[in-house]
């Protein structure tokens, strides 16, 4: 973020500590791109004014309870970006949750000046979102997200019925939910799995069944953070290299990166395309074949291979 002055920046460390109740200097250095040193000197001078901030350097600050600063005035920019989070909330979350921002908004509205209600309505009537073709929750289940966040605050045990893709009939699961995260177009629940007895990651659209159960967790899991971290450095990765036409090339650009596009480079008059495959399976050949009439596979000999037998099907298949 652009770099505040200092004042900017001791205003900025208040407001973040009344929007939650423990703020560690960590942070608030990493939010705000200074040292430690630095926001224990901020949060000095914010007590010396008169501020009640209880805690200490290594345990986090909280604000003392029921202290509360004077409405804040939006700049132009904020509002702006709330009528950007309100258009990507409306697209990614349940309808309940909808409800409950769509309140949220008009409470928002309520506060600010006319003059910055008229931008934000000008703006809003000029952006639009379209939703996605397939749907990210069950469509039994429309307040799967809700129910999922009340759960993991509140450290319910969940019933779920789950389609696994190996398995013709659902199964039912009892899960301690520990957190939600959205990839590929899909939400997933990370929990704890008592039938496997080990931790899973569950597809939301193939839940058809859930049910809130009075038992609460009874192990202490880790962030949902960490395990996110741990299975990236668990993947395997194969490395792709392709040789691509130059006037095509341009046309990978937007969907690249989601094949773990690294790099690329001008070689004998083609375009290099470098890429990392996450647990190399059939979606890049498939992807590859889309153009594979303006691209080479350089390597590996098993992407040449995997292609050749798709290829192979295809062929019989039309015959």
């Amino acid at each position: 973020m652009e770099q505040l002055n200092r004042f900017d920046r001791i205003l900025a460390i208040l407001i973040q500590l009344q929007s939650k109740k423990t703020v560690k200097a960590q942070e608030l250095a990493s939010r705000f791109e200074v040292s430690l040193r630095t926001i224990y000197r901020d949060v000095r001078s914010l007590t010396a004014a008169g501020i009640p901030i209880i805690g200490e350097a290594g345990l986090g600050y909280e604000l003392v309870e029921g202290y509360k600063i004077p409405p804040m005035m939006f700049t132009k920019a904020e509002i702006t970006s709330f009528v950007a989070a309100e258009k990507l909330v409306f697209k990614f979350i349940d309808k309940e949750m909808k409800d409950h921002f769509s309140s949220a908004i008009y409470k928002l509205k309520a506060i600010i000046r006319s003059s910055d209600k008229d931008w934000m309505e000008t703006i809003d009537k000029h952006v639009v979102m379209k939703s996605i073709s397939h749907n990210q929750l069950s469509s039994a289940l429309p307040n799967t997200l809700t129910t999922l966040f009340q759960c993991i605050a509140q450290k319910n045990v969940l019933e779920i019925s789950y389609q696994a893709t190996y398995q013709q009939e659902p199964s039912v699961r009892d899960i301690e939910p520990i957190g939600v995260f959205h990839e590929s177009n899909y939400w997933y629940i990370y929990a704890f799995c008592l039938v496997r007895n080990d931790y899973r990651q569950f597809r939301t659209d193939r839940i058809s069944n859930i049910r809130i159960l009075d038992q609460l967790q009874f192990k202490q899991h880790p962030d949902l953070e960490q395990y996110l971290a741990e299975r990236e450095k668990e993947a395997n990765f194969t490395r792709v290299v392709l040789h691509v036409d130059p006037q095509f090339a341009h046309y990978l650009h937007w969907e690249r990166k989601y094949f773990g596009f690294k790099k690329e480079s001008l070689n004998d008059g083609m375009v290099e395309m470098v890429f990392d495959v996450k647990n190399a399976d059939m979606g890049f050949a498939r992807w590859y074949m889309m153009f594979g009439d303006r691209a080479d596979i350089i390597s590996p000999q098993s992407l040449k291979d995997t292609v050749r037998s798709l290829l192979k099907s295809q062929a019989e298949r039309l015959a």
